[in-house]
């Protein structure tokens, strides 16, 4: 039992999992503003094609 409790007391102190989930929060956070960029980027675009469309008829 002595172990076991060891054990997950070392699990517990671990920080090498937390600094894994940081990263992978992090990495989600910058590829939704990228995504988002992306997005806006393409609508600006797609509205800036649609009145030179509108100026050449």
């Amino acid at each position: 039992m002595n172990k076991l409790a060891n054990k997950i007391c070392a699990f517990w102190q671990d920080e090498e999992g937390l600094t894994t989930v940081e990263y992978a929060v992090a990495g989600t956070l910058v590829a939704l503003a990228v995504v988002t960029a992306f997005t806006d980027l393409g609508t600006a675009v797609g509205d800036a094609i649609r009145r030179i469309i509108a100026e050449i008829q």
